[in-house]
């Protein structure tokens, strides 16, 4: 059966890819029917299937569904405004034309500290966008750069839930799976940037296609300042972000009214909902039309639709592998194979690309690896903190149609879905196992 379900994996991403690419079907309808046909050869009840469906679907945008719709409001009101033009020429004063894929990466590993991933991605991406159009730049380039970036700190560098559970389960340090983490993720990111640099010279993707210069100058002229430009986005990361300093193990607020403000308006969608009435301020003038089902507000739910509705369907199939059992198939079968320091990088690897979610392959991952830790002999704390990082690098490998990240990047990115296994899929592979290349060399000197 074991077997079976790995054949049976390989099939449905190989659908995905076919159906998407040569018959440009919907990716919605491509990934619901993938996930019904796996938990039928899979052996899986007909309950537990659309139990599986049903709850991969809800779970995914209960978290991420409102941020989306959010974001993407925000999105259009930057754009239309001529706010996103004006942090665009803002960043690259600072960066130069040259450098807009490393500055995305570099913004992007600071946001994701604080910031879950695909949340930080949709913040971002109206940034993206402009900054892309205004450097001429490929979409490519600076939305797997960005992804990149993104995902380097949330699978290695704590305080993201993955890491932290990691780190429990294990009995790490935590301050040193902070400092392994940023030794590992900034060199591991460079090269992430690297590749997305080299795919951006062969795939190109226009960021605005609607807009032409001339447009964007008319736009940048009635644009408000640059500092209100930057607030819809920046107010919502300094909310999660002091969500996330008052959720730290040490508690600087206590258990204080002041911890569970933070906790309320740094929750991802109250910041986002806050960045939203933010984003209201940006037009010379607010006309209540643009707040209509017609108007911006309108126009951004309608970019929000396709992206939300594809996302839940990545994530009800993510469900569907997790509750097929095939992630416990491959961690229970690599994890009599004695390899060290790469192991936990394996396992983690095996279980993220079966299933979809990084916090789940970091989290079963560190489960299985607990008693197995003295066998191969990585008792000592660099050793259990190293065996952290390594399980988050694993995590990263690879994103793909189970993946509900992969999802964000790609529709947010315009890629297409075989363009999206080009980049996003094949840059976490190039990512993840420079990470893993760095933690062995790591452990060669201090191990």
């Amino acid at each position: 059966m074991g077997i079976w379900l790995i054949i049976l994996l390989i099939l449905s991403v190989i659908f995905i890819i076919f159906a998407t690419a040569r018959l440009t079907l919907h990716p919605f309808l491509v990934l619901l029917f993938t996930a019904v046909l796996f938990g039928i050869f899979s052996g899986m009840s007909l309950t537990e299937i659309v139990d599986s469906i049903t709850g991969g679907f809800g779970g995914t945008l209960g978290s991420i569904g409102i941020v989306i719709a959010a974001g993407t409001i925000i999105g259009t009101f930057l754009e239309k405004s001529g706010g996103a033009f004006k942090m665009a020429e803002a960043t690259l004063k600072l960066t130069g034309e040259k450098r807009v894929p490393l500055a995305m990466a570099i913004i992007g590993y600071i946001v994701s500290i604080p910031v879950f991933c695909d949340s930080g991605f949709v913040i971002l991406s109206p940034l993206n966008r402009a900054v892309t159009k205004r450097a001429k730049f490929s979409l490519a380039a600076t939305g797997l750069a960005l992804s990149l970036g993104l995902y380097a700190t949330h699978t290695m560098v704590p305080p993201t839930p993955g890491p932290i559970a990691a780190a429990g389960i294990l009995g790490a340090d935590l301050g040193m799976v902070i400092l392994i983490g940023l030794i590992v993720s900034i060199p591991a990111m460079l090269i992430g940037v690297l590749y997305a640099n080299i795919m951006g010279k062969r795939i190109y993707i226009e960021p605005e296609p609607e807009l032409s210069d001339v447009e964007i100058e008319e736009r940048t002229k009635k644009a408000p300042s640059t500092f209100n430009s930057f607030m819809p986005i920046v107010v919502p990361i300094i909310l999660i972000l002091l969500k996330s300093i008052s959720d730290f193990p040490t508690r600087p607020f206590g258990d204080s009214a002041v911890r569970s403000f933070f906790g309320f308006v740094g929750n991802p969608v109250i910041a986002l909902l806050i960045g939203v009435l933010i984003a209201f301020t940006l037009p010379k003038k607010l006309d209540k039309k643009m707040l209509s089902s017609s108007g911006w507000v309108g126009e951004g739910l309608l970019n929000a639709a396709s992206i939300i509705l594809i996302t839940g369907a990545g994530g009800a199939f993510g469900k569907v592998l997790q509750n097929s059992g095939i992630a416990d198939v491959l961690g229970e079968g690599l994890a009599t194979a004695n390899l060290g320091i790469w192991l936990p990088f394996i396992v983690a690897a095996a279980i993220k690309s079966a299933q979809g979610s990084s916090t789940v392959a970091i989290i079963t991952t560190a489960s299985l690896m607990a008693p197995l830790m003295s066998s191969l002999g990585l008792t000592t704390p660099a050793a259990i903190a190293l065996s952290v990082v390594a399980i988050g690098a694993g995590s990263m490998v690879v994103s793909h149609a189970n993946d509900s990240y992969f999802w964000v990047v790609s529709q947010f990115s315009r890629m297409s879905v075989n363009q999206a296994y080009k980049l996003q899929t094949l840059g976490t592979l190039v990512e993840g196992v420079t990470a893993a290349i760095i933690i062995w060399i790591i452990s060669l000197i201090i191990l």
